[in-house]
């Protein structure tokens, strides 16, 4: 069910902890990070969505203030990680463009709440930052989200479904 290296890689950390770094992984997130807290760790949902939800929303603080930047940067001295930035620009952009268009910032909710890879918080802040949307809106509709997020994933783990 799960790809053992989460759980390998932070074995001697606290399980709280732990779940709070799995959830920050890209991709991984909380899709991974509250199943194994509440399996593995034996968290309490409490617990696990607490940290889980902590430590996805540090790379949406990070992406929505520091972005804009590193991409400037690499842009101007066209580093190598330029195309890595455009391939991800244009995918993300794509998948959320029209959907943003029709539905406002209820897309950039449910963008950020199906619990699917490539549709979490990293791509939704990305998606914030590629259509302008102001930090704390951003911040806040990316929020709600990842308790929406939460809240699946949770009750998928407390029935038996394996989602990651």
């Amino acid at each position: 069910m799960f790809d053992i290296n989460f759980v390998e890689t932070f074995k001697g950390l606290p399980p709280e902890i732990a779940t709070f770094f799995i959830s920050m992984i890209p991709i991984a997130e909380l899709r991974a990070s509250i199943p194994i807290a509440l399996t593995v760790y034996k968290l309490s949902i409490f617990s696990a969505i607490f940290f889980s939800v902590i430590g996805e929303m540090i790379p949406v603080f990070l992406i929505l203030t520091v972005l804009r930047g590193v991409y400037s940067f690499v842009e101007k001295y066209n580093l190598p990680g330029k195309r890595l930035f455009d391939w991800f620009f244009k995918r993300t952009k794509h998948k959320f463009e029209g959907k943003y268009e029709k539905y406002g910032s209820l897309a950039l909710i449910l963008f950020v709440a199906i619990p699917l890879p490539f549709s979490g918080t990293w791509s939704g802040s990305v998606a914030a930052f590629l259509f302008r949307i102001p930090f704390v809106k951003a911040f806040l509709l990316i929020l709600t989200g990842v308790m929406l997020s939460a809240g699946i994933v949770t009750l998928l783990t407390l029935a038996g479904v394996a989602i990651f």
